[in-house]
């Protein structure tokens, strides 16, 4: 049976996702997205469940850096878990009577409304995350009333649910991913996506479109794009992408040899399935049977057989 780490404490939407990518796995519980990932490199643990982006607030930074820096680590499978949040209390405890409120800052964020309409006198205060709100609240004694986390917390806390899918929005989706020490990855399924990270050569102009050029003109269609900070002064970045396709694919291998020709470093983080089951169209003359052919034709004429 597998140990996967994940961005603990219980009650999290990261074990939520966990328990979809892995109902067999052990969980493992850490304190923080770096926490988890460095028990996968470590060896503490098979591999790790994190969270990746958000629809509604954009990408997990520190993921992103994590996942750029220190040993390297593969994404095997990705998960889109809706995110639906909950009014947790003690048992008894009624909305007219809560004054303080526990939650992440996200959470906040992405419930206004309801605490504008609901909760106008409450105080909401920030928690490191929404689990860890829960597991205050539960406390004897604690100095909050309720917390506003997902279901899965007030199950493991022994919290009352007083209101559910509290969220402005009830479309937002985190995309979670499942990574592991480098080694054999998902066999292509014609919906699948690519990640990577690239680091430029030097800032020069048009060097970000020299990459994007790379991926255009073998019909790769991106699907994300994020600059983050390399650390080494005002305008050094590093750039991450998702791709639609697998590095198996001729179009997708191409591409990252281009990449790794003109880029100072190019760090592969896997090719997996898509959670939404999308198969991209592809272009004419981009399918691996044109590159083969072209491939077979380009030897004919250096062999004088053309």
């Amino acid at each position: 049976m597998p140990k996967l780490a994940y961005l603990g404490p219980e009650g999290t939407f990261t074990e939520e996702a966990l328990r979809i990518l892995a109902p067999e796995a052990e969980r493992l519980p850490s304190p923080n997205v770096s926490a988890a990932l460095d028990a996968a490199r470590r060896g503490e643990a098979d591999g790790a469940v994190v969270p990746l982006e958000n629809s509604l607030e954009g990408a997990i930074t520190t993921t992103l850096d994590e996942l750029a820096w220190g040993e390297p680590l593969l994404i095997t499978a990705e998960l889109l878990l809706p995110v639906e949040f909950s009014l947790l209390a003690r048992q008894d405890a009624v909305i007219s009577r809560i004054k303080r409120v526990f939650t992440h800052p996200a959470a906040i964020t992405q419930c206004r409304n309801f605490i504008a309409r609901e909760l106008p006198d409450a105080v909401v205060v920030a928690a490191p995350s929404t689990a860890a709100a829960a597991q205050e609240v539960a406390l004897p004694g604690s100095p909050y009333d309720a917390a506003i986390a997902a279901r899965i917390a007030g199950e493991h806390y022994g919290l009352v649910e007083l209101a559910a899918k509290i969220g402005d929005r009830a479309d937002t989706v985190t995309r979670f991913v499942r990574v592991s020490r480098p080694g054999s990855m998902p066999e292509p399924t014609g919906s699948d996506r690519t990640s990577l990270v690239a680091f430029l050569t030097d800032d020069h102009p048009g060097a970000l479109l020299e990459m994007l050029t790379e991926f255009s003109v073998r019909g790769v269609n991106l699907t994300r794009i994020e600059s983050r900070p390399t650390g080494d002064g005002i305008g050094r970045y590093f750039f991450h992408f998702d791709f639609e396709g697998h590095v198996a694919d001729a179009r997708v291998g191409e591409a990252l040899s281009g990449l790794h020709r003109i880029c100072e470093d190019v760090r592969f983080l896997g090719s997996y399935p898509r959670a939404d089951g999308f198969f991209p169209q592809i272009k004419r003359g981009m399918a691996d049977a044109d590159f083969t052919e072209a491939e077979d034709w380009l030897t004919r004429i250096r062999t004088g057989r053309a």
